[in-house]
């Protein structure tokens, strides 16, 4: 991955190709210099002819033609005041003007005018993490599987540097900082990436039972504990609902838990349970076609949970997390579960199908009561669940319901350093009472309103009193098309967003 560095120092005689410059509008309608006056005259000719308007991430390149130590400089725009949002997408702008030439080595000024205010405004170690983030995330996109597979594109280093004989020179004053602000940024870009890639995989090949290896390879890497339960002890241990899902595939069921011991004095113990159905049809309740590729992103809660965890891990946090991953396939068989069926859950209760394509909160059931039985003491679930949250919000934000004030104030509080949208619907007693059922103690659907809700208050229904947020990732965890830091196809949403939660 990129290496970041401070200062010119570290060139080793390497001119960069790219210079990157954030620039604001005020300073294209002044005569101050810039960066040359042929490449200023240049640039204000561009800004006065409407093609460049410095909106924020708008970029114009300049061959510098030899007028500059850089083969070209990239100008982003850059809007002041955004916090570390906007200096994420400032890093991601500037990254893809990087990629556009094909650079190698990249140098980025931290001017005082533009982003050097916001780096000043929001502290070094929050600054230079949201600069590596945006630079590294927007450079990762999904690899095709090709006969002759193509290198993705690598940006070798990226220098930060400051006019240290100016005011500016104080944007770097806090060099430690800004080291451990760019570790940090580097480490959770590394761990979204992985989740993106994971997210990635085509169906053929990542069933329940490869997700369950991919975790085992990951908990190697990081020495940490794993138990694969599989379809035999998940029977004896009574989950009907990861069972059910599951009867209809092939490819059998996994209940995946990872313990991470960081605190050996604390009691306090993070669940973390990620949506891991590696691949949706709806079962009998059949999806339409168009469309149904995407499915194999219904795993994405899965991946964000894994990718956090190789983050937190990775910075040796001092928190314990126990991380729950309920992996099946659901397909249409003449084993797969059917509307009327009645399943009994690990902690005992039943429940009447109504909906096989309401799956994902069928096994995040028995994925919280395993965490519980395994001594979580707060639980956040992460699970594409519903296409009614896109109803709701779109592709721009990730949907959240909870039991506990304060936990939930802490997730929208990590989504704000996170930069991931997150917004919370009300959970009110009324929407509950759309799971009664006739047949068993409650159904997996409430109907067609407030679908994302009454989805997110049936998982909540076993969380037995703890504190418990859910999030709905059903908008967030894949693209049609490349946003910001955000690729096309799997974008590890909500992976930055717990690690900064469990992490702070």
């Amino acid at each position: 991955m990129t290496l970041f560095t401070f200062g010119k120092e570290h060139r080793n005689g390497v001119s960069p190709d790219v210079f990157v410059r954030f620039i604001h509008a005020t300073e294209l309608n002044g005569e101050a210099a810039i960066i040359s006056p042929e490449i200023d005259r240049s640039l204000r000719s561009s800004y006065k002819k409407k093609r460049f308007a410095a909106g924020h991430g708008q970029v114009e390149i300049v061959p510098t033609l030899g007028l500059h130590e850089a083969e070209h400089i990239a100008f982003v725009g850059y809007e002041p005041g955004q916090g570390t949002r906007g200096i994420r997408l400032a890093g991601a702008a500037a990254a893809k003007a990087m990629r556009s030439v094909g650079a190698e080595h990249g140098e980025v000024h931290l001017d005082p005018v533009s982003l050097g205010s916001d780096c000043l405004a929001c502290g070094a170690e929050p600054a230079a993490q949201a600069l590596v983030e945006g630079v590294l995330l927007a450079l990762h996109d999904r690899r095709p599987l090709l006969k002759e597979p193509k290198e993705r594109f690598r940006l070798q280093t990226v220098a930060l540097v400051a006019d240290e004989d100016e005011p500016s020179g104080a944007i770097l004053g806090d060099r430690e900082a800004w080291g451990r602000g760019m570790e940090r940024g580097r480490t959770i870009a590394e761990a979204v990436c992985f989740a993106r890639d994971l997210t990635n995989l085509p169906g053929n090949d990542l069933t329940p039972e490869r997700l369950a290896f991919h975790a085992e390879e990951l908990a190697q890497e990081l020495e940490l504990d794993i138990e694969v339960i599989d379809e035999w002890t998940a029977e004896e241990q009574g989950m009907g609902g990861l069972l059910g899902v599951g009867h209809g595939s092939v490819n059998p069921p996994r209940m995946i838990v990872i313990h991470y011991h960081g605190a050996a004095n604390s009691d306090e113990v993070w669940g973390l349970i990620g949506k891991g159905i590696t691949f949706d049809t709806g079962g009998i309740s059949l999806k339409k076609a168009p469309g149904m590729e995407e499915m194999i992103s219904d795993m994405g809660g899965a991946a964000a949970v894994l990718g956090a965890l190789r983050a937190i891990a990775g910075m040796k946090a001092p928190v314990n997390v126990l991380a729950v991953i309920p992996a099946a396939e659901n397909m249409p068989s003449d084993r797969a579960y059917k509307p009327g069926d009645v399943l009994r859950m690990m902690n005992g209760t039943t429940v009447e199908i109504v909906n096989t394509d309401a799956e994902g909160r069928l096994v995040l059931a028995d994925g919280l009561t395993t965490a519980i039985r395994r001594g979580a003491t707060k639980l956040v679930d992460v699970a594409t669940l519903t296409g009614a949250v896109m109803v709701a919000l779109g592709y721009e934000a990730t949907g959240a319901v909870g039991n506990n004030d304060e936990l939930m104030k802490e997730v929208l509080a990590a989504s704000e350093r996170s930069g991931e949208r997150v917004w919370q619907l009300p959970a009110y007693d009324e929407y509950r009472k759309l799971l009664r059922s006739d047949a068993a103690d409650m159904k997996n659907g409430g109907g067609r309103y407030a679908g994302t809700i009454t989805g997110g208050l049936f998982i909540g229904h076993f969380a037995e009193d703890l504190p418990w947020v859910h999030l709905d990732i059903g908008g967030t965890a894949w693209l049609e098309r490349d946003r910001g830091w955000e690729p096309k196809g799997g974008t590890g949403a909500m992976a930055r967003t717990l690690v900064e939660l469990v992490t702070h």
